[in-house]
């Protein structure tokens, strides 16, 4: 909730934030914007979570990597977080108005949780002072 849709790279306890900070800045100065297809619709989470997934890249791969090993990792936007039964009538809803649509990995955003908290972004591809 309050956020942007977005594709969560990693988790981390963040006991230095300036630290984190620094990462996310030096990956975004390194890593070029880069086209995506999503044209995936999936449950996890003990079908607990509806989501849509793009079509994985070398782009995406290595994006992830500087988060933390992208084994046992799907990229993916979460629609909806709730119930089994919730998801199981959800599902046809999503499946009948979704389509594939491309988009672009563009920037990177730093929060903290809970309570939400915006600490940065920045554009892929620009040196992010």
């Amino acid at each position: 909730k309050n956020i942007p849709q977005h594709a969560t790279l990693g988790m981390a306890d963040c006991k230095d934030e300036a630290e984190m900070i620094d990462l996310v800045r030096r990956v975004a100065a390194s890593t070029q914007p880069f086209d995506v297809t999503f044209n995936h619709i999936g449950i996890f989470g003990g079908g607990k979570v509806l989501f849509i997934a793009p079509d994985t890249s070398r782009a995406l791969l290595d994006l992830k990597e500087n988060f933390g090993s992208s084994d046992n990792w799907t990229a993916h936007t979460t629609m909806l977080i709730d119930e089994p039964d919730v998801i199981r009538s959800a599902l046809p809803v999503l499946q009948e108005a979704f389509s594939a649509f491309r988009g672009q990995f563009a920037y990177l955003h730093l929060y903290e949780f809970w309570p939400t908290r915006h600490i940065l972004s920045v554009k892929l591809g620009e040196t992010n002072e």
